[in-house]
């Protein structure tokens, strides 16, 4: 179908643009927006924060040029993007942020406690890409789920699903910041949301509360600095003056969503994929720290967490551990742990013993 006759097949956009917002509830997403691809100012901020060195060893963050901060030199057609929120908060046995409190207890990030959500929202998209075809007809289109060098926090801002907040995540008014972004780039004209105002006003209390000081001013992160970054990203040791502010923080961090204000509208999840498995809502660390490389696949199977691997899963938990209280059974973890294969796990479980030592602690 030549480039006029498919236009004047269409619906009408603003008709269609609310069928695809239907849609999206339909499939169990919370929001639905449609954003321009005019990233120009965007585009300055990513080039002052990567020249800055910001991204740390996150090298894939300048691998691919222009191309994260112009969809249509990414994929060529793109007129159009369609952005997603799905929330993602589940049941657990604390409320976000209260497990620190318990040092012997591992802490994972919200996020990552049930399935892969790139699985799960990259399902749901394809099924709403289907429903847009059943109407529209074929369309050129690419789904995306934080797979891709995608600007999918500016995109979401100019489709109205919320702002963007101190800490550098988006904040919506109904939903906190709990809730994972979606995409689908498509050559259809749909009309643009625009922005929703924010409303941060003078609230600072996710730089004040941050362990590492990653929020070094408003709206920018030092990745380097940050928790998420240096337990997940990050693949060599982690710095050493940072290591007693990780906490029990063993894979992520949420302590800027957590006090943030606007998450006391954030509701729990009702995704069974989103619930956490494996106990990992409140795990004992030296449990943990006892699997086996193959107890550690299997039970990370379809989750984000085995992205890390196992090495930096156990560099991460005996931090943790040295963090803890040095009870026996803590030191005993960490004895067992101090000639394993991998210098890097052994380096961080030698410094959580001297940790330990310096408190007048022998294992």
């Amino acid at each position: 179908m030549g480039e006029a006759a498919k236009t004047s097949a269409l619906p009408d956009a603003a008709v269609l643009a609310e069928r695809i917002r239907a849609w999206g509830r339909e499939l169990g997403f919370q929001a639905v927006g449609f954003a321009g691809i005019d990233l120009a100012a965007a585009e300055v901020r990513l080039e002052e924060w990567l020249a800055a060195g910001c991204h740390g060893d996150m090298e894939w963050m300048a691998r691919h040029g222009s191309k994260r901060t112009r969809p249509a030199e990414l994929v060529p057609g793109t007129l159009s993007v369609i952005s997603v929120r799905m929330d993602y908060l589940p049941p657990m046995r604390f409320a976000p942020g209260k497990l620190l409190q318990h040092p012997e207890l591992g802490y994972v990030s919200c996020y990552a406690l049930g399935r892969d959500y790139h699985k799960v929202l990259r399902a749901r998209l394809k099924k709403l890409a289907a429903r847009i075809s059943g109407l529209a007809g074929p369309f050129g289109h690419r789904v995306f789920v934080d797979s891709a060098p995608v600007m999918e926090k500016p995109l979401a801002v100019k489709a109205g699903l919320g702002w963007m907040g101190k800490h550098g995540n988006l904040i919506s008014r109904e939903g906190g910041s709990w809730f994972f972004l979606g995409e689908i780039y498509t050559d259809l004209p749909l009309p643009e949301d625009g922005p929703v105002p924010a409303h941060c006003g003078r609230c600072t209390a996710c730089l004040d509360l941050c362990p590492t000081r990653a929020i070094t001013r408003p709206f920018h992160v030092d990745a380097r600095r940050c928790i998420s970054y240096l337990t997940i990203e990050h693949k060599g040791p982690i710095p050493v003056d940072l290591r007693p502010a990780l906490g029990n923080r063993i894979y992520g961090c949420d302590d800027c969503q957590a006090v943030c204000p606007w998450n006391r509208f954030a509701r729990v999840s009702s995704e069974p994929d989103f619930a956490p498995r494996h106990g990992l809502d409140a795990p004992r660390l030296v449990d943990l720290f006892a699997w086996s490389e193959a107890e550690f696949l299997a039970r990370t199977e379809g989750s984000a967490i085995r992205r890390i691997g196992h090495e930096r899963w156990l560099r991460n938990i005996a931090v943790a551990l040295g963090n803890a209280p040095g009870t026996p059974e803590v030191l005993a973890a960490l004895e067992a742990r101090r000639h394993h294969p991998s210098a890097l796990v052994r380096e961080h479980v030698q410094w959580a013993l001297a940790r330990h030592r310096t408190r007048g602690i022998q294992p």
